[in-house]
């Protein structure tokens, strides 16, 4: 059998993206799906069009009192040099990664709003 400590600490290095292609390698090698069942009592707020989006554009509205370090953040999630990086948090709202998952774009909103910043998803 397997060492699946081994196994979970590889997966720990692993990126959100990186994650998701393996829970769906996973899914396609076992025919199985790891998405949770749910039970739908009515339409959804945000209807089938909002259920069915798989990309998502995460858009900086403000900075709050730290614009600092919400300066820094954007550095680090988009690859931008400082400059550009202080450019788009000047420049509002600002679209700070287009097309990407749900959950890597709930994670970079989670570390903007963690340093004050004001984040939607579109």
């Amino acid at each position: 059998m397997a060492d699946l400590n081994k196994i979970v600490d590889l997966i720990s290095e692993c990126s959100v993206v990186e994650v998701s292609e393996l829970v769906k390698m996973l899914e396609e090698k076992f025919g199985v799906s790891a998405a949770a069942p749910v039970m739908v009592a009515g339409p959804a707020q945000g209807g089938a069009e909002e259920a069915a989006k798989t990309e998502f554009n995460v858009v900086l509205k403000d900075a709050g009192a730290s614009k600092i370090n919400v300066i820094k953040i954007v550095k680090d999630l988009t690859g931008l040099g400082l400059v550009e990086a202080k450019g788009m948090v000047e420049n509002l709202p600002a679209t700070i990664k287009e097309g990407v998952a749900k959950a890597e774009a709930e994670e970079m909103a989670d570390k903007l709003k963690a340093a004050g910043a004001i984040v939607e998803l579109q």
